[in-house]
């Protein structure tokens, strides 16, 4: 697990240090009692896996913005499109227009990774007694 979350984080653009290992495994076992206290299941299903690494990756990030903000400078959030350009037709998104600042796309961004997919934990879901 912890494998595919920091390379969920490096395709973020992430660069791991020496000294993240813990802080990567405290978030990684944080989103797995999170999603196992949620659905009051003792082992993860296969498919809330995805949920359970963009989780991690989102308390990673969240904890490194307080901690080390300087780290998380490499994260690119310019890699949305903005302009597709097919023969003749031209379409261009409003991505990135408006007031946001960089670190309020980021904060969206933290917090899409720590609630997405949580829909689906009414699928694996048991009664506790």
């Amino acid at each position: 697990m912890y494998g595919l979350v920091r390379e969920r984080l490096e395709a973020f653009g992430y660069q791991f240090k020496k000294d993240d290992e813990g802080l990567l495994k405290a978030s990684v076992g944080r989103a797995q009692r999170n999603v196992s206290n949620e659905c009051n299941l003792y082992d993860i299903p296969e498919e809330l896996l995805d949920v359970v690494i963009d989780m991690a990756a989102g308390e990673f990030l969240a904890v490194k913005k307080v901690v080390c903000p300087q780290d998380i400078d490499c994260v690119d959030l310019n890699a949305a499109v903005k302009r597709i350009e097919v023969g003749d037709t031209n379409t261009i998104f409003a991505v990135g227009e408006g007031s946001l600042t960089d670190e309020q796309r980021f904060d969206r961004f933290v917090e899409y990774l720590l609630n997405y997919g949580r829909a689906q934990f009414n699928c694996f879901r048991r009664v506790k007694w």
